[in-house]
């Protein structure tokens, strides 16, 4: 009788722990996936890697800094507008710099966006320093922990990346099926000369595609940054998330979320059970796995497989 009661609170502790880790994936799962969304995005419209994309995540990040001296004592405003910033930013990047790589090889592309990467990071710390910020100081807004059922706990900013990733979702879903602009960026993805010859207007296409790419990313980062604070390091938050990317597949969301939660719970649980110095390790584990056994990702088309 003494060891049943005595096992009663070891199981108790048990289902806690898991419950916390289960959260702790979903959180971490959010982020990939939302960060890997605008991979695809640049990547199923132009067939381009944009490897500038933690940066450019970043950048829209440091924004909320910059909106939240505006909008004082107005969170939600200032959090609206930097992302509305980011958007005009994937879009002015696109116009400026990348539409001029169209036509030119997949590798000189992909080189662009390294060098814009390293440019973006000189940027931040010349107009913002080196040292970590806190966007939620400065706008006045606390990051209270939530309880939740079985003694879990997450914080305020992570479960609203949990519910901005489904809406991010659940929005790019509709508008890549049911709008006028959606329908354009998938024709444009499948068939770009065809889709041209019908009278889309490609560099529009690609410029929509690089601002919803950012305005995707820099959702993420500024939630992070109001949960975690904001420095340089957050562009490899935003590297951990392009395998996730390519384990689901590069020309899929659906796969992007996949990928994301392989990803997470691998990361998580070799974290917990393992080393947390494995952290950014595991990531990258996980995508030469699915290199060997599955090229093109889960839910990826097989003849992208040279492209990619």
């Amino acid at each position: 009788m003494r060891g049943a009661v005595a096992a009663q609170p070891r199981g108790n502790h048990r289902r806690g722990l898991s419950i916390q880790l289960a959260v702790n994936i979903a959180v971490l799962a959010s982020i990939y996936a939302l960060i890997g969304c605008g991979y695809v995005l640049i990547y199923r419209t132009s067939r381009v890697l944009n490897l500038a994309h933690g940066e450019l995540m970043m950048v829209a990040a440091y924004l909320l800094l910059a909106t939240a001296s505006l909008f004082s004592g107005h969170p939600l405003a200032a959090f609206a507008a930097s992302a509305l910033l980011g958007l005009v930013v994937g879009a002015a990047v696109y116009l400026v710099l990348m539409r001029k790589m169209t036509g030119e090889r997949v590798l000189a592309a992909v080189l662009a966006t390294v060098a814009l990467g390293i440019l973006l990071r000189g940027i931040v710390v010349l107009v913002w320093s080196a040292q970590q910020q806190y966007p939620g100081q400065a706008l006045g807004w606390s990051n209270p922990a939530l309880a939740l059922p079985g003694g879990a706990r997450i914080s305020a900013a992570a479960a609203a990346l949990v519910l901005t990733t489904a809406a991010a979702y659940a929005g790019l879903f509709a508008f890549l099926r049911y709008t006028r602009w959606g329908i354009r960026m998938r024709a444009a993805g499948q068939n770009p000369l065809l889709a041209a010859q019908r009278g889309i207007r490609l560099h529009g296409v690609y410029a929509l595609a690089w601002g919803l790419s950012t305005f995707t990313g820099g959702l993420a980062g500024m939630l992070i940054a109001l949960d975690a604070g904001l420095e340089q390091t957050m562009v490899v938050i935003g590297l951990k998330a392009f395998p996730a990317a390519l384990v689901g597949g590069l020309d899929s969301l659906v796969g992007a979320i996949a990928g994301a939660l392989i990803v997470a719970a691998a990361e998580v649980l070799l974290i917990h059970y393992v080393n947390p110095l494995l952290a950014d390790v595991v990531p990258f584990l996980v995508l030469i796995a699915m290199l060997l056994a599955r090229p093109w990702g889960l839910f990826g088309t097989r003849e992208e497989l040279d492209r990619v």
